[in-house]
């Protein structure tokens, strides 16, 4: 399942409640995209060549190390 955010428009403003669930999301989305970004500075993901199976549980357990070691 995709989550989306709300939009606002010029003519639609958002209201308090589509503000703050866009708030939680982006929340949510930051560290990933952190965990994604320590990935391509250590160049894992161009090196990858082994079973998509595989690599999804080697970049799960990067980013457990990752965030362990952003944590510290």
């Amino acid at each position: 399942m995709i989550v989306t955010g709300f939009h606002a428009s010029r003519t639609h403003k958002l209201a308090a409640g589509q503000k703050d669930a866009n708030r939680v999301l982006a929340g949510g989305r930051a560290p990933v995209g952190h965990g994604f970004a320590h990935l391509k500075n250590w160049r894992i993901l161009a090196k990858l060549r082994i079973d998509p199976a595989r690599a999804t549980q080697l970049l799960r357990a990067l980013l457990v190390l990752t965030n362990l070691e952003v944590n510290r």
